[in-house]
């Protein structure tokens, strides 16, 4: 097939161009140019959020586009209006991150979405995708790690235990989150395309478990050779924080945590690694091979204050 990846050549669309590189389809990367593409790729260099850079897909078609990197439904619409409709489907990567805070748990696809989410541009492509009747499927990770990861999850907490320092925890510890490795996301998505039923579907698509936090930092001092006891965790207390402090922790300081039977049962999908191999591949594969020699460990002071 003829596939259009927007992105591709960073952390999530990485791993999904070498599986369809694999397969044999016929790859067009657009990107900004900042980083190579595969042999044999075409590769578009332009800015999406510019008229001129998405010029270059007018009259272009396509089987399946992946988006790799929209955020609004401005960024997605703006490439449909160019190449039309996939002639297979369109694949997304959302976030669950649209969910609302819940009582209930874990969440479903069903569950109710947040309009004041800053992801709920990923939940209103979604709705216009379906509206126009383009086939579709969507992914809904919560926390994506693995080598590759620009956004700090797991390196925040790398960087604690590697250098020695305390690990800041909201509470107790026992806020339970969700991580997924992005060679899983990756599979999942790949395999999509072949599934005649997962036209029209959007799937939750992260690890098979949560954990807690304390739990979080026990697996990641695993990763980083050390022993858990010896790792100090300090407790802060999240309702005291000053708003601008709470984006000092990498996580959401509430339960997040989503029911992913939906992708395992449509697309015959298990995940690969649970989070102990996860964070290993992660810190053996990323983090050792650039290690920081020097971490900013201030705004630690805000949390702990």
């Amino acid at each position: 097939m003829k596939i259009l990846v927007m992105g591709g050549t960073r952390f999530v669309g990485k791993p999904l161009v070498d599986h369809w590189l694999q397969a044999g389809h016929q790859l067009t990367l657009f990107t900004r140019g900042k980083n190579p593409v595969p042999p044999g790729v075409e590769h578009l260099v332009g800015d999406r959020t510019r008229a001129e850079g998405l010029e270059q897909l007018a009259g272009r078609s396509f089987d399946v586009i992946a988006d790799t990197s929209g955020r609004s439904l401005e960024d997605s619409k703006g490439v449909v209006e160019r190449t039309g409709s996939p002639n297979h489907r369109f694949l997304y990567v959302s976030s669950a991150g649209v969910y609302a805070d819940s009582h209930l748990w874990p969440l479903h696809e069903d569950s109710p979405t947040d309009p004041a989410s800053r992801h709920a541009g990923k939940a209103e492509t979604e709705a216009w995708l379906r509206s126009q009747g383009i086939p579709f499927t969507s992914f809904r990770p919560t926390y994506i790690y693995g080598p590759g990861n620009y956004n700090p999850v797991e390196s925040w907490f790398f960087d604690r235990i590697v250098h020695g320092q305390s690990v800041p925890l909201p509470g107790d510890g026992s806020t339970i989150t969700q991580l997924g490795h992005v060679q899983d996301l990756a599979t999942a998505m790949a395999r999509s395309i072949e599934v005649d039923a997962a036209a029209n579907r959007i799937y939750n698509c992260t690890g098979a478990q949560g954990t807690t936090f304390l739990g979080l930092v026990e697996a990641a001092a695993r990763a980083c050779g050390k022993d858990p006891s010896t790792v100090e965790i300090r407790s802060f207390d999240p309702a005291r924080l000053d708003p601008k402090a709470r984006k000092a922790f990498p996580l959401r300081l509430a339960h997040f945590l989503t029911d992913i039977h939906r992708v395992q049962r449509e697309l015959a999908w298990q995940p690969a690694f649970d989070l102990d191999q996860g964070l290993a591949d992660s810190f053996n594969n990323d983090y050792a091979k650039r290690l920081p020699t020097t971490v900013d460990f201030s705004s630690d002071a805000a949390l702990l204050s």
